[in-house]
């Protein structure tokens, strides 16, 4: 059975669609900024990354590939794309690199990872 959805008002309320339509348009910036971030944090391994950078602050790459159990160019690839779109930042320390989140992100994922919920294994 297919469901068909049709609009049967009288007319539109040219007030209340302006108001949503300025209010999208002051907001477009956020809704870039925010599907940017989703983009990337879609990916699994990319949402673990993000996830323990929250968590412990800071991470080198060999760190991640060890908690994750990948390869360090597997988990580099992952980290250059958070990194190009700014999502993630580095701190040099000798040869090491250390990554964090970027500020500005911290309250969005802060609010995705609450969603998460730690599964208890039964033994």
């Amino acid at each position: 059975m297919k469901l068909e959805i049709t609009c049967t008002r009288a007319e539109a309320n040219l007030k209340q669609l302006q108001n949503c339509m300025e209010t999208l348009d002051k907001m477009e910036g956020s809704f870039q900024k925010i599907t940017k971030l989703l983009s990337l944090a879609g990916n699994d391994v990319r949402l673990k990354i993000l996830f323990l950078l929250n968590k412990e602050n800071e991470l080198c790459p060999c760190d991640l590939a060890d908690i994750l159990k990948m390869s360090v160019p597997a988990v580099s690839q992952h980290i250059r794309k958070m990194k190009d779109a700014a999502i993630i930042t580095a701190r040099r320390d000798g040869q090491t690199l250390y990554y964090s989140l970027n500020e500005d992100e911290t309250d969005i994922l802060n609010n995705i990872f609450k969603s998460i919920k730690l599964e208890r294994k039964i033994a």
